[in-house]
């Protein structure tokens, strides 16, 4: 599929300076505002709040001042047609960040009721700052500027500070500035959603600490959570280049759910007032706190002013910087959009998200699609994380142990053994995919079969596997991830069937990552028979359960097999799966065969690709456009992305070989042309209606077509910024997609992967990236890869030293300690090997 199909942002898109740091959007556009607000949504990896205006009302989808924290989950019902249907959302929290400008008792200052003169609203990227400049003409023909700066502290959790600096530019006169937290709000900013319940939360109770700090408490209506947030308000006045403090006339104003101040001051043509609000954020499931409302008051009262608060915060982001920068001077806008990805994907997985119970949602804590759940898209994630702060990955994967009990029992109820997690998850692990979606293009809801991805198990598996590999971690694989791995290939064993006529093992009754194949066409029930990806995937899995139980200790092996019940018998059946997984295939012409994507693949109808190109100019979806015509996506040959790909994706050459020689069919993955042919056959009937489709084939190209890989993966790193599909952005950034372009550029294009304890390079794609530099740690050892002269450069460094590590560069594995330095060769084809230079040590 040619990448002309979708919309890139370049032109259209935000402004950026010279040095690549700021994003920038330039003159209001009512139509965009729900992006922009997305997009510069700032986060510490425990809350996050949409860039939305702090004067503004929330009006869907133009302004949505949005604000969510990591496990603030609610249940409400909804009743459709009679039928009850129950769904668990993320929830919005009260608005904290209301802050409005009454002039001489008048109505307050919206963008709707004053002409702009100019209008500018930033992201800086290196502290996740947002600015908007803002100068108007009221309709008494008064102008003012005013400038607005905020941010969530990445150096205190709990933390957020907002500040205005507003100057009467021809008028003096009295001035009120409101400020205040909201409770009244709904989740009701995607719209497919808005007729199932967005209620969320009941008040608790307002309350005031001194006369300068307001706090507002609620609580979530089912699952009892209170939250809490404090907001401490002051005022100065621009004495030269100083400030000086004022004190204001407050009048306070609450309801049950609402609670303002009204500060009362006056303004003087072209001196400047500075307005601070400090905000502390708490919920019950915080620690080391009596009670979140005092927590919130007691916080607050003790922030400091906010530019010490953001040199705090700064300081904070450069630690982080220090550790997570990918630099592509070459690439300026590549290098933009890998430190905006980079960012983001900080302000939802932090240090300070490690000491919560969290997952990772789909669409970060930027909006409410997919009612902020988590799916598979941490595969997409941790490989970034693990090569730079693990204990992050350390932490989210403690979201999946702390929800085996849950697994357990749904795969007990099932009829399984092992652990079955859910597709989506949410509070407690139970599975959250809703029973009908609503297709926006025919207004119809339809039956929702995806709960059938059941490869999310395999997706936990590998990614324990992955964190293992990267950091050595063998106290967490001990303790947590060896349960984790063992329960889910129990589950796996005991899903899989023998066919008495074939011998091989078969799983029935599952989706696969493609997503518009949910059942056979005119099937009364949902599930595909042998998903090749799945299938593959578990034979892989059966192959690695052995080899964790290998690296426990004989007492923590006999202690864990004892405990869980495993049997010589069941080790047997994994031994025997992993020669004997089913994998279908097909003939394509010429004597050539390719893996089929399931069962019956090969039967399905082919697309008119041609004709729904000319009739929409978006075909992605092509599953909501066929059934909004009255058809069946389980009748092509069509994938919403890369399904039997994305084994290509996750494995190396050498792996994925391996896996399928010891199933049987080496005949096809020993074709020097199986990955190439396979992709292209796939490539052609698939819509990529997922951004991570567009990772998935950048990735698998890399060594194949390095020109159709890169073209792709500007597309992937345009995605988000410029809303490529067409409106999703604004309800939700895309985590898989964000933190899977670093992942490309960090495994495709350098070729870094883990193998038996080495640490291995083969780059790809090497004409662009002259100039690359980032840091790693590998287990345990910090170490930079940079690509200058024609050389692909790894050194150890002294500093952050914790053993010397297994290197493999052009194909030789060396043994590199503190202060070393190697080189390779870097070589345009791919099917050469580079030669490498000798070891240095500086």
């Amino acid at each position: 599929m040619s990448t002309d199909e979708h919309r890139t942002a370049e032109d259209t898109g935000p402004g950026h300076d010279a040095e690549g740091w700021t994003l920038t959007w330039r003159g209001l556009d009512p139509e965009e505002e729900g992006l922009r607000e997305a997009l510069s949504s700032t986060g510490n990896g425990y809350f996050c709040t949409r860039g939305a205006a702090e004067w503004e009302e929330t009006d869907p989808p133009r302004h949505y001042a949005g604000t969510y924290a990591h496990g603030a989950y609610n249940r409400e019902t909804t009743i459709l047609g009679g039928r009850p249907v129950l769904n668990e959302d993320l929830v919005n929290l009260p608005n904290w960040l209301t802050l409005m400008l009454r002039i001489e008792g008048e109505e307050a200052i919206t963008l709707d009721n004053v002409e702009v003169l100019d209008y500018e609203h930033s992201y800086d990227i290196r502290t996740a700052l947002v600015t908007r400049t803002l100068r108007f003409r009221d309709r008494k023909g008064r102008e003012t500027s005013l400038r607005s700066r905020r941010f969530m502290s990445m150096a205190h959790s709990h933390q957020a500070a907002l500040e205005w600096v507003l100057t009467p530019e021809n008028w003096s006169g009295q001035i009120g500035i409101v400020t205040a937290i909201d409770g009244r709000v709904d989740n009701n900013m995607v719209a497919r959603y808005r007729d199932l319940e967005g209620r969320h939360l009941d008040p608790v109770s307002p309350r005031t600490f001194g006369p300068e700090i307001i706090a507002l408490k609620v609580r979530t209506r089912q699952s009892n959570l209170y939250i809490s947030e404090a907001a401490r308000t002051r005022v100065a006045r621009s004495r030269g280049r100083s400030w000086q403090a004022v004190e204001p006339k407050r009048t306070l104003h609450q309801m049950n759910d609402y609670i303002q101040q009204v500060l009362d001051l006056e303004a003087h043509e072209g001196e400047s007032i500075k307005v601070e609000k400090l905000v502390s954020f708490f919920t019950s499931h915080d620690n080391a706190i009596t009670e979140t409302l005092t927590a919130a008051g007691r916080h607050v009262e003790r922030y400091p002013d906010f530019a010490e608060a953001f040199a705090e915060h700064e300081s904070a982001w450069t630690e982080l910087w220090d550790v997570c920068a990918i630099d592509l001077p070459s690439e300026p806008r590549v290098q933009l959009l890998l430190r905006f990805h980079t960012a983001h994907v900080l302000q939802v997985c932090s240090r300070h998200t490690a000491r919560h119970d969290a997952g990772v949602p789909a669409r970060g804590l930027n909006g409410e699609a997919y009612r902020g759940h988590v799916f598979w898209d941490e595969l997409y994630v941790y490989p970034f994380l693990n090569f730079r702060l693990p204990e992050i990955t350390r932490g989210l994967l403690m979201y999946r142990y702390r929800r085996l009990a849950e697994a357990r029992a749904a795969a007990a109820e099932a009829g399984y053994s092992g652990a079955m997690f859910p597709w989506q998850s949410g509070s407690d692990g139970t599975e959250e995919t809703q029973v009908v979606h609503l297709n926006p293009l025919s207004g119809q809801w339809d039956p929702d079969h995806s709960h059938n991805q059941r490869h999310v198990n395999a997706a936990i598996f590998y990614n324990v596997w992955q964190y293992y590999q990267a950091t050595d971690d063998l106290e967490f694989l001990r303790d947590y991830g060896a349960e984790l791995m063992l329960e889910i290939a129990r589950f796996w064993a005991s899903i899989a069937h023998k066919n008495p006529q074939t011998g091989r093992y078969e799983i029935h009754g599952v989706m696969g990552p493609d997503e518009f194949h949910e059942g056979y066409p005119g099937a009364g029930t949902g599930g595909l028979r042998n998903n090749a990806y799945t299938n593959v995937m578990v034979a892989w899995i059966c192959s690695t359960a052995p080899k964790v139980l290998d690296l426990l200790t004989a007492s923590r092996r006999r202690a864990l097999r004892s405990r869980l019940g495993i049997t010589d018998a069941e080790i047997a059946r994994w031994e025997e799966m992993t020669r004997l997984m089913y994998v279908p295939t097909h003939d394509v012409g010429d004597g050539h065969r390719v893996v089929s994507q399931f069962e019956g693949y090969e039967g399905l109808e082919e697309l008119d690709w041609e004709g729904y190109r000319a009739k929409h100019t978006n075909i992605q979806r092509m599953d909501r456009i066929l059934k909004a015509e009255g058809d069946d996506p389980d009748r092509y040959k069509v994938a919403k992305q890369a399904d039997t790909v994305m084994l290509f994706f996750l494995f190396s050459d050498v792996e994925l070989r391996e896996v399928l020689d010891r199933l049987g069919y080496g005949e096809i993955a020993d074709d020097p042309d199986f990955a190439r042919r396979l992709i292209d056959y796939y490539d052609h009937r698939t819509s990529h209606g997922s951004t991570l489709s567009l990772v998935a084939h950048a990735a698998v190209l890399a060594g194949i077509d390095p020109s159709s890989s890169w073209d792709r993966f500007l597309v992937a790193l345009e995605s988000d910024v410029g809303d490529v599909q067409g409106g999703t952005t604004k309800e939700g950034i895309h985590m898989g997609v964000m933190s899977g372009t670093l992942d490309l550029l960090q495994r495709a294009y350098v070729g870094c992967d883990v193998r038996d304890g080495v640490l291995h390079f083969a780059p790809r794609v090497t004409s662009r990236l002259d100039g690359l530099r980032y840091s790693m740690v590998f287990q345990g050892t910090s170490l930079q890869v940079s690509v200058t002269g024609g050389e692909l450069v790894v050194e150890i460094a002294t500093e952050g030293f914790s053993h010397p590590i297994k290197v493999d560069l052009g194909g030789e594995v060396r043994e590199m300690k503190a202060g070393d330095r190697a080189t390779v060769r870097l070589v345009d084809d791919p099917s050469q090997i580079p030669g490498t230079t000798e070891l240095e040590h500086v």
